[in-house]
């Protein structure tokens, strides 16, 4: 848990607030970044609950990110909802940006920070598609409820063993999300999560285990995920290659079944929870990158 003695008990997103008069530019583009972090907030709460939900038997299979969306489409006031995470999905892609590209959280260039940095870079182009997602899902109402990411999947998957070495571009993308998933296991072990975090008291002591229980999960979600892409490519299977939601209903599917996927729906819950406190409490430097 990390204090802003400057600012005394003063909260981010006051600070931010505050800085709407003095540096308008600056200030609005640390709001956008905090939406995005409330927006991936929901992403993961969305996962979390309707994996949960699959675990009791209450839906018929756990979702990825897309169709965890689209899971609301049919509520009250639920496209305005997506149209909302969408433009805040951007948001979080453009602070991507600014950590990644212009170093905004001044990470430097040592080995470590840029496989960071590019990590960074990669999270942002994911999260912008994702976005994209949502308003192509939005524009295309009468196929909301006909999305498969699965097949989306299969079908890209599909589209590399069409090309010379194909096979290996799925290997090598199932290893990268293998990496993922050992980088998020590795959070999860270490802790310090909010260094970052302007918090005090109840919040600031419930970040940390929040956070550690989210990337926890995150680490085992991606390790499955990995190790479905890596299988499908050494058997030239585009069938095989699976995402998100796939992986989830994997673990349903495996040895410990509805108990396991219960447990890492709920760390998927608390990362989401992690994510909104990071939307109002983290240390966002995005103005000073702007300022420069």
């Amino acid at each position: 848990m990390a204090t802003a003695s400057e600012h005394d008990a003063e909260t981010a997103l006051r600070q931010t607030l505050r800085w709407l008069g003095a540096a308008p530019l600056g200030a609005l583009a640390q709001l956008a970044c905090r939406a995005g972090y409330a927006a991936r907030g929901f992403v993961y709460v969305s996962i979390g609950f309707i994996a949960f939900l699959a675990a009791l038997g209450r839906v018929p299979a756990a979702e990825g990110s897309l169709g965890a969306l689209q899971a609301w489409a049919e509520w009250p006031l639920g496209l305005v909802l997506l149209a909302v995470t969408g433009l805040g999905l951007y948001g979080f892609a453009g602070w991507r940006l600014l950590q990644s590209l212009f170093d905004a959280e001044r990470q430097g260039t040592s080995p470590k920070a840029l496989a960071t940095r590019a990590g960074q870079a990669i999270s942002g182009l994911v999260y912008g598609a994702l976005g994209f997602s949502v308003f192509s899902a939005l524009d295309l109402l009468e196929d909301l409820g006909e999305a498969d990411e699965g097949r989306s999947e299969q079908e890209a998957a599909a589209q590399a063993l069409t090309m010379p070495g194909g096979e290996w571009l799925i290997v090598g993308v199932g290893v990268f999300i293998l990496a993922a998933g050992l980088s998020n296991g590795v959070k999860a072990v270490r802790g310090g999560l909010c260094k970052r975090l302007v918090c005090e008291g109840a919040i600031g002591r419930l970040a940390e285990p929040l956070g550690r229980l989210g990337y926890g999960a995150r680490a085992v979600a991606f390790g499955v995920m990995g190790v479905m892409l890596v299988q499908a490519g050494l058997h030239a299977n585009a069938a095989e290659a699976a995402g998100l939601a796939e992986a989830l209903q994997a673990l349903k599917d495996g040895p410990m079944g509805n108990g396991l996927l219960i447990l890492v729906a709920i760390g998927l819950l608390a990362f989401g929870a992690f994510a909104l406190v990071e939307a109002r409490y983290r240390q966002i430097p995005a103005g000073e990158v702007l300022d420069d």
